[in-house]
């Protein structure tokens, strides 16, 4: 399909930043652009790339259908703030769109998760289409979506950040900005106290590509399929944008489980208990293993503040979307449901 649409152009019209899709049961608000929060590497990279600052459509998905959008804060209320998949050129957080079987099967298992939002943030684009909204767009609306959630009521504490696959690659980036950047500019928020990272696309250079690399066994049996390197190929040019391949190499907001020497990816100072959730058949996994090493070795395993993993041995890539995809669905997310309310 996709090299189909190469050619052809999208087959498809999927929800996007420009407006809100209505339908039935559907919760939208608008996210305001957030500039004034913008400071240090992401405002160099934002002038770099000649990212502008817009209103976004954010989504609702919440345990009681009828709580109308966007209502404050109450107590004891909890909300996984979720960036969706999709390679950073596709899918959507509409509440119709496959990623948000995700936040309904959270909602399902984990009584402790009220509510579910999502920002529809930017998606790249490269040639043969028109070149849009390379890094670091992604990251400048995903901020403005948690400050959007921060300026309702809700605290860091309340938040459980969730990212799958590239919305992983999202979330890591959100809060190594946050705590980066706050020691200089005590307007920024501390970031989430819980992360959730499903299948994450953490590495998009090159250091987890071998002969014998998951990236090249698993694909015969993953539905990406033979063409994924192609494809990914594709997300990638789109989403680096004016920076070029090489910058996958070498920056930890872009690739934090590399391998490469010139990487120094570490994960102190603050950041959030994690549960990390791997397919043992997804092309990825070694890059998710070494994304857990990185972040064990600095944030200790278990406990309020460290890292967990979780690997469901026969599941592909990104299997959460699939509810057919059993028993591994079910068993993730009764595991996701026990870690959110170990600590």
């Amino acid at each position: 399909m996709f090299h189909i649409t190469q050619r052809s152009g999208s087959l498809t019209k999927s929800p996007d930043h420009h407006k809100i899709t209505w339908g039935d049961g559907v919760k939208a608000v608008w996210v305001a652009p957030t500039p004034h929060f913008i400071f240090g590497k992401l405002a160099c990279w934002v002038a770099a790339a000649n990212v502008e600052c817009v209103r976004l459509p954010g989504y609702w998905i919440d345990q009681d259908p009828s709580l109308p959008a966007g209502t404050p804060w109450r107590p004891g209320d909890k909300v996984a703030y979720r960036l969706h998949g999709g390679a950073y050129i596709q899918l959507s957080a509409h509440p119709r769109d496959p990623s948000a079987n995700i936040a309904k099967g959270i909602l399902k298992h984990s009584p402790s998760i009220t509510r579910t939002f999502g920002v529809e943030y930017r998606l790249s684009t490269t040639d043969p289409y028109e070149e849009t909204n390379p890094f670091p767009t992604a990251l400048v609306d995903a901020l403005a979506g948690y400050l959007y959630l921060l300026a309702i009521g809700f605290h860091p504490e309340d938040i459980v950040l969730v990212g799958d696959s590239a919305g992983a690659n999202l979330a890591l980036a959100l809060v190594r900005y946050l705590l980066e950047h706050r020691a200089a500019h005590p307007s920024l928020p501390e970031p989430p106290t819980s992360m959730l990272l499903l299948s994450p696309w953490a590495d998009l250079g090159t250091s987890h590509w071998g002969p014998h690399s998951s990236i090249r066994t698993h694909y015969s049996t993953d539905y990406l399929g033979g063409r994924a390197p192609r494809r990914m190929n594709y997300s990638k040019a789109a989403f680096l944008g004016p920076f070029g391949f090489a910058v996958a190499e070498r920056c930890p907001y872009i690739s934090p489980a590399s391998l490469h020497p010139g990487v120094n990816a570490r994960f102190t100072g603050g950041w959030p208990r994690t549960l990390i959730c791997g397919g043992g058949q997804e092309p990825l996994l070694d890059s998710i293993l070494s994304l857990r090493w990185k972040m064990e070795r600095d944030m200790g395993v278990g406990g309020p503040t460290g890292v967990e993993y979780f690997q469901a041995p026969d599941a592909l890539h990104d299997w959460l979307l699939f509810p057919w995809h059993q028993p591994e669905v079910d068993q993730t997310l009764v595991r996701i449901s026990k870690w959110l309310v170990e600590y």
